[in-house]
């Protein structure tokens, strides 16, 4: 089961994680501020303020590290790393401000004992919802409408985080449909489909024929949509649960009339004016490191060497523009003309580069391209017109994501490590669209919080 929030789905078992670890953190502060209830809890009401403060700033480096993405697969001890992580930052945050504002009636040393108690708490509620919690907890029970090849693409969703949201009832075979589900999972609820849904309990059901022409159950998906069952088609509901466009069971006409693809000269308006503020807030404070970069690629190819690449990408609207990189690889990496993916281990990479890519220090002049508006802090990877034009030609919708401008980060890069191949452009080009789709100025900034945790764990370097 997902709640929909500011265009954005979130899957409930992580909402009500998110939940109670801020009532964690209200309780834990509160506790510390009252010397364990011996000061009446009226006393405490104008720390309230201040607890909820706390609880904020825990949950947005909670999510900052990861904490609340349905692909964390870390055990025990990753996630113990991560709240450490999760203290530190937040302390340091907190150390900050207390100096700033010395009067404050909250000192590091209780907010450090509220950390500790806050984390302690959040440990054993992962365990227990992770060990304990059945199946069905929190999820969407849905009917799946169809057996056949679209069906499969539902049967065939193996990540955990896929199917946090819902358990399949069953398959009900359409009328004609040759059948790719295995017999076990099929239903025949008769011919009463309203019954069969209240009798096990559906909650939604999922339209996933092969052919809508033949024989479509008009009548009795709006019996059971009057009376409470949700109906959605397939496209919609793999969007709700993977986070990503499925290109193989997409049509135009789902583009044409679902929700989404807007663009408002407000927003964009909004957005180039906090991309100069950040660039330059950032250029203030990482001049500094990239000077110490400059200087250590000197140093190891010489004094002659170009510090900076320049690289044509493709743009917003299908513009091309001279992006800037740091030189990670050596001068003569592609002497011969031809555009090549950076691949593992990739021997053109110079040793500064390595440790460049790894930190996203490369990334740091691009700074200037944000400036200079060729592309925002969030949107999709800008590629080589080389790449892009061989994409165009094969893989369906591809030009669409040119429908934004490029950007430092995205949600593609979030949800999936980094491409080297057509079949991975297929698969970031999910994400894309999911984001063109779905884009807001608050899933920016959610998708700027989680870039923290790929930059402070490497996730996805080359």
């Amino acid at each position: 089961m997902s709640v929909r929030i500011l265009k954005h789905h979130i899957q409930l078992p992580i909402l009500v994680l998110m939940l109670l670890e801020a009532m964690f953190a209200v309780v834990a502060l509160v506790l510390v501020e009252t010397r364990w209830g011996t000061i009446a809890f009226v006393q405490a009401l104008p720390h309230w303020s201040t607890a909820l403060l706390f609880a904020f700033a825990l949950l947005l480096a909670n999510g900052a590290m990861g904490m609340y993405n349905t692909r964390l697969r870390e055990h025990l001890f990753g996630l113990a790393l991560r709240f450490l992580l999760v203290a530190v930052a937040v302390l340091a945050a907190i150390a900050i401000v207390l100096y700033s504002f010395p009067n404050s009636h909250v000192t590091v040393a209780d907010c450090a004992t509220a950390i500790a108690l806050w984390a302690g708490a959040s440990l054993i509620t992962r365990y227990l919802l992770m060990h304990f919690v059945s199946d069905g907890f929190l999820k969407t029970r849905i009917l799946v409408y169809g057996a056949g090849r679209q069906a499969q693409s539902i049967a065939n969703l193996k990540r955990r985080s896929d199917r946090m949201g819902f358990v399949v009832v069953g398959y009900l075979p359409a009328a004609g449909e040759k059948r790719s589900i295995p017999e076990a999972k099929l239903v025949k609820p008769g011919d009463d489909l309203l019954a069969f849904c209240e009798e096990h309990d559906v909650d939604e059901i999922v339209v996933a024929m092969d052919d809508r022409r033949q024989e479509f159950p008009l009548r009795e998906l709006l019996h059971c949509r009057i009376n409470g069952i949700d109906v959605l088609e397939l496209v919609s509901f793999l969007e709700r649960e993977t986070g990503a466009v499925r290109l193989d069971v997409l049509n135009p006409s789902w583009i044409i009339f679902s929700p989404g693809f807007r663009r408002s000269w407000a927003r964009d308006l909004v957005g180039r004016t906090l991309d100069v503020a950040a660039s330059l807030a950032l250029l203030a404070v990482a001049w500094p490191v990239m000077l110490l970069a400059a200087a250590a690629i000197k140093l190891e190819d010489g004094i002659s060497a170009p510090v900076l690449y320049r690289q044509e990408r493709v743009g917003n609207d299908g513009k091309v523009f001279r992006l800037f990189k740091f030189r990670s690889m050596k001068t003569d990496a592609e002497a011969d003309g031809v555009a090549r993916w950076a691949t593992e281990e990739d021997g053109r990479v110079t040793r500064v580069g390595a440790f460049l890519r790894r930190s996203r220090f490369d990334e740091l002049p691009q700074l200037w391209n944000v400036l200079r508006g060729d592309m925002r802090f969030v949107g999709p990877r800008p590629e080589r017109p080389e790449f892009v034009a061989s994409f165009a030609e094969t893989l369906p919708y591809y030009s669409e994501r040119h429908s934004v401008p490029p950007g430092l980060t995205g949600w593609a890069q979030l949800c999936y490590p980094y491409g080297s191949s057509e079949q991975d452009a297929v698969e970031k080009l999910k994400y894309d669209l999911y984001y063109i789709k779905n884009r807001s100025f608050l899933f920016d900034v959610a998708i700027l919080i989680q870039t923290v945790e790929v930059i402070v764990f490497g996730k996805g370097a080359r």
